[in-house]
């Protein structure tokens, strides 16, 4: 019996549509922790200067925000290590980064039948993009 799997990822949550045999179907949330704005104490902060060096807030935010969506996307990769086929889908370039975490892993080798963009999505829109793509 195929576990079909279909994911929905954003930086904000990801929404995992799990298919047994095609037709029991599981679903799972998991929000993460991923900052999505920089946030100064004072208005108009540029920074902290240091002798020669300018520590910027704004690049120490994207490392951050990368570790982050880094951790998150093990994160989802741990939840459906189960799965014998994986179809990634959502918005923006967090759906790339767990692609790209897909094929690093040698546990999901030729498990990831497609990636498409797709916008944000109600939590049913989400099951019938799934059960449509696997039963196409």
């Amino acid at each position: 019996m195929k576990r079909q799997t279909g994911i929905w990822i954003d930086t904000s949550k990801a929404i995992i549509v799990t298919l047994e045999g095609g037709k029991d179907e599981k679903i799972s949330e998991i929000d993460s922790d991923v900052e999505n704005s920089v946030y100064h104490d004072k208005e108009g902060n540029k920074g902290t200067f240091s002798g020669g060096h300018h520590g910027n807030s704004e690049s120490k935010f994207e490392n951050r925000k990368k570790e982050q969506i880094d951790f998150f996307v093990k994160e989802v990769l741990s939840y459906v290590k189960g799965a014998d086929e994986l179809f990634v889908f959502g918005p923006a370039e967090t759906k790339i980064r767990l692609e790209q975490k897909i094929q690093d892993e040698k546990l999901f080798a030729n498990k990831l039948k497609a990636v498409e963009t797709a916008d944000k999505m109600t939590l049913n829109e989400v099951v019938a993009k799934v059960k449509k793509f696997y039963n196409s």
